[in-house]
């Protein structure tokens, strides 16, 4: 390295050397150690112990390109690519101690010496200049709060980890990476306060640290779906997070049956870890409830709208009926789940009939979309009586969700609009299936009459083998549905001689001997020589 910055103070002190062919080199080597190091970041596991050797190894090396990148723009650039190389430089190095995971200090001036930088050169040039200028800082900011957070000048929940880890940057596998340790140093520290997990009035002691972590986890998650901020999330963003609540029950539970399977005999133990197998389990059944309703959220919107993009996927009402199956099910599963055991308490009976009740609401859901897919399909008197019978479904889970001592004023709403709906497109049904029935005589004389008896009147078209003297195309349009005509196929049934033909030709061209003379003759008298 020492001759390659000796090289590099040469070509620095040469002042017939062209200035891209000295700053272009190094820039590029530079970004190539930067790129080695992120790919080794990104593999899917992890890198290991050698690996991770190696990635702080090109992480030096780009710190010292990016020095010399540095001290060659201070020579030989204007003042404002001489900034830019400074700042990048400060960046580098604390990226490097940032993934070495010390001198917290050093890395934080580095980086805010860099965003410093930045915000000055954001307020001068042209717009594409300075809207780059704001994203690096933007970028920037989660690693210095990140820094904040491990010197202790920054009190930060586990949260705001949470949504720094969502902004996107350079470094983000090197600071998501980071971030993942510290939530779990922070989950097990907050774990230990954990000792109970509360079910509808049942108390159930965790002791396993591991399944204090993923309840933990899991009720941090469910507080981005069940906060203040809830309503502001994008639906993809609650789905993702859906799927992670999903995976950090399932990781609690198959802890919990781990600890069964070595229980042993103690019945108390036992008793304690299957109620809080049936908790978590009826917990997981709620969540799942509330992402297919929240799918059918998004069935219904996409049902609704009006399409604008052509690739955009067109919901059909039958997707929302296997939607309206897969809670139905969700819903009984739930409500077997917790009619479950001997001793039930009044909470769990109560949860059992909000079940029931959801179960209506969907059956009637169920149906009014149903009846909506037979609509489509022409079938009038099935979808009349679908609807009214959606209608009914509707008016009795109403009745029973208004007697309810606990109402659900969203769901009494949402039924309503059924109610209603229901009615309307009954009448609708109705009389769109007088006017068929109606215009059926008429509509199947017009046909009657344009049948032709002999099918004279039918154009035949020629193939193209048939008339290419025609400069015709004989592929259709995209959007014209008609067949093309190359060629009949498969061919027409034609008769052939009854011997091959190559043995006919080859028999024609033998030139047999004469067998006269091997002949027997007959001997004839005068008279028969005579009459021949």
């Amino acid at each position: 390295m020492a001759k390659v910055n000796e090289a590099a103070a040469m070509e620095i002190d040469d002042p017939n050397a062209n200035i891209s062919d000295q700053i272009n080199p190094k820039f590029s080597i530079n970004e190539r150690a930067w790129s080695h190091a992120m790919e080794k970041r990104q593999l899917p596991d992890g890198p290991n112990a050698r690996q991770r050797i190696y990635l702080i190894g090109r992480l030096r090396k780009a710190v010292k390109w990016a020095d010399l990148f540095s001290h060659l723009c201070s020579v030989k650039g204007d003042s404002r690519t001489s900034l830019e190389a400074e700042a990048y430089a400060s960046y580098m190095k604390g990226n490097l101690l940032f993934e070495q995971d010390r001198n917290w200090d050093t890395a934080l001036r580095n980086f805010k010496s860099a965003r410093s930088v930045y915000e000055e050169l954001g307020k001068y040039g042209d717009v594409e200049n300075q809207v780059l200028c704001r994203e690096r800082v933007e970028e920037l900011e989660p690693s210095i709060r990140y820094c904040l957070h491990k010197i202790g000048g920054s009190n930060l929940q586990a949260s705001e980890l949470l949504q720094i880890g969502e902004m996107e940057g350079p470094a983000s596998d090197l600071f998501k990476s980071k971030l993942e340790a510290v939530m779990a140093e922070a989950r097990s520290q907050q774990a230990a306060s954990l000792t109970e997990f509360h079910w509808l009035g049942n108390r159930f002691p965790i002791t396993n640290a591991k399944t204090r972590v993923a309840i933990l986890k899991a009720q941090e998650l469910e507080k981005d779906l069940h906060g203040p901020s809830a309503d502001s999330v994008s639906a993809e963003k609650r789905l993702v997070t859906f799927d992670k609540v999903f995976t950090a029950y399932h990781e609690a539970r198959s802890c919990i049956r781990s600890d069964l399977a070595s229980a042993g005999s103690a019945e108390n133990v036992k008793d304690d870890l299957n109620g809080l197998d049936k908790a978590v389990s009826a917990v997981l059944g709620q969540r799942t409830i509330e992402r297919n309703q929240l799918l059918v959220s998004i069935a219904k919107s996409k049902l609704t709208r009006r399409r604008d993009d052509k690739n955009e996927k067109v919901t059909k009402p039958e997707e929302l009926v296997r939607l309206y199956d897969l809670l139905l099910q969700n819903t009984a599963d739930l409500s077997d789940l917790v009619s479950s055991g001997r001793d039930r308490k009044p909470e769990e009976v109560t949860f059992a009939e909000e079940c029931e009740l959801k179960s209506l609401a969907f059956r009637a859901e169920r149906c009014f979309y149903l009846a909506r897919s037979y609509s489509l399909a022409g079938k009038r008197s099935e979808a009349y009586a679908l609807y009214c019978r959606a209608r009914s479904l509707a008016e009795n889970a109403l009745q029973k969700f208004q007697a309810h001592s606990k109402t659900d004023q969203v769901m009494i709403k949402e039924l309503k609009t059924l109610y209603d709906e229901c009615r309307s497109y009954s009448c609708i049904e109705h009389a769109t299936g007088i006017i068929e029935e109606v215009k059926a005589p008429e509509n199947l004389s017009k046909k009657i009459s344009t049948i032709s008896l002999t099918g004279a009147d039918k154009k035949v078209e020629k193939y193209l083998l048939e008339k290419l003297d025609l400069y015709e195309p004989a592929i259709s349009e995209s959007n014209v549905k008609a067949v093309p005509r190359i060629e009949p196929f498969p061919p027409a049934f034609q008769s052939i001689p009854r011997n091959p033909i190559v043995l006919d030709l080859a028999y024609n061209a033998i030139d047999f001997p004469s067998i006269e003379n091997r002949m027997k003759k007959d001997k004839k008298g005068f008279i028969s020589r005579l009459w021949g």
